[in-house]
């Protein structure tokens, strides 16, 4: 926030300006190591606050922008380089307004008093759960140069297998919306055209064309009103995602999907292992660890597995134990985990279980998008040519029989 101030120097010289602060103590603090005076300091009014607003709407932090930045502070860390100075040069240089922003408060919380990691947790739009919980423990451990290290390459990990799994969705997506315009674009300009030809011969019309023909009259007389159903539709089915039990269904319906499904469990999986094998190298206690997980599976079934899990191990029981209890955690997953257990490298198994999976995710991206192009082709062909023949097909007896 920023804060105007009214103060004087030891001199008795006046100052006036303002000064950004996430609170008024800390603003207080700053104006205070400047050898000010404060006779006065207040909010600078919602000017200030609408710019934040803005910054929040219309700016983000990529992840590939944390990752750099992790990477950055792992070697201004090794370098022995203090922590002020470190994000003093990174909020300096950093070219994304909001990412500046957060640097400078985090620098200024610092400055306050605060630890890194607290000054982290005000931020959770850049600096997930799982972030602020290994900073955390690299504070803790002397190691926040290793800390860093780790999680831009965990971070780097993350970012590719999600972009792969999105990626492999986009083209169908495309094909498929491609297809649906082509087919209301033929229906609402083309057909009634054609159709037109045929009801003036007074012929016989095969039931397929009239089926066809039907369908058009109905989208051109009754499309207006479709359109404004699906609108509602669509907008009642994205609130109801953002309910307790429409999350659950959006996530149970993205894992059992057919094939498509196959692919999420396994990008989740991957996920599960590859944060859980970071967190235990770390230093991270296993409840913590799957609390943390939990946070950032992003999947509500999952995360559900993880919560009951979390109170089943703080319980006294085994992590292989409660993960053999759930059909949505693989046999394999919960054998292996128990081998970890049994003989004391719980995180390397996991970190083998974590390769595992993505080289499973991508063999079935690249499967995916290998086995939907000509699938989509050849759905997209064979639909538009049965309705030219449904249409053309009877204009050309016509013809031949005149």
């Amino acid at each position: 926030m920023l804060y105007k101030y009214e103060a004087t120097t030891i001199e008795g010289e006046k100052k006036n300006g303002s000064i950004e602060a996430s609170n008024v103590e800390i603003a207080i603090s700053s104006l205070q190591r400047r050898n000010l005076i404060i006779v006065s300091i207040h909010p600078a009014g919602k000017g200030g606050h609408f710019w934040e607003k803005n910054i929040k709407l219309f700016e983000r932090v990529k992840p590939r922008e944390v990752v750099i930045l992790s990477r950055q502070l792992s070697t201004l860390f090794e370098a022995k380089v203090p922590v002020l100075d470190s994000f003093k040069l990174l909020a300096a240089e950093s070219e994304n307004p909001l990412l500046r922003t957060k640097l400078s408060r985090i620098l200024e919380d610092i400055q306050g008093g605060s630890s890194l990691s607290s000054a982290m947790t005000k931020h959770p739009d850049v600096f997930s759960k799982f972030y602020v919980s290994m900073i955390r423990s690299g504070e803790e451990s002397g190691k926040l140069d290793e800390v860093f290290l780790y999680l831009a390459e965990y971070l780097e990990r993350s970012y590719e297998l999600a972009s792969k799994a999105k990626n492999a969705l986009i083209y169908p997506a495309f094909v498929i919306a491609t297809f649906f315009s082509v087919m209301v674009l033929m229906m609402v300009f083309v057909i009634p055209r054609l159709s037109a030809i045929l009801l003036e011969t007074g012929q016989d019309i095969p039931t397929y064309t009239k089926v066809v023909i039907g369908i058009s009259d109905l989208m051109r007389s009754y499309g207006v009103f479709f359109l404004v159903l699906l609108a509602i539709g669509i907008i009642f089915l994205w609130r109801y995602t953002r309910t307790k039990t429409g999350r659950f269904i959006i996530s149970r319906i993205q894992i059992q999907f057919p094939y498509i499904g196959t692919l999420y469990k396994k990008l989740y999986l991957s996920r599960i292992t590859d944060n859980l094998e970071t967190l235990l190298s770390s230093g991270i206690p296993v409840v913590r660890a799957l609390e943390i997980t939990g946070d950032v599976v992003g999947n509500k079934i999952y995360e559900r597995i993880l919560r009951e899990s979390e109170e089943a191990v703080r319980a006294g029981n085994s992590i292989s134990d409660v993960f053999s209890r759930y059909k949505d955690i693989p046999p394999l997953v919960s054998r292996m985990v128990r081998i970890g257990e049994e003989s004391g490298k719980l995180d390397f198994i996991l970190k083998t279980l974590a390769r595992f999976y993505k080289r499973e995710v991508n063999n079935a991206v690249e499967n995916l998008v290998g086995l939907i192009e000509p699938v989509m082709i050849v759905a997209l062909g064979l639909a538009v040519g049965i309705l030219l023949v449904s249409i053309l097909g009877p204009i050309y007896n016509i013809s031949a029989g005149m």
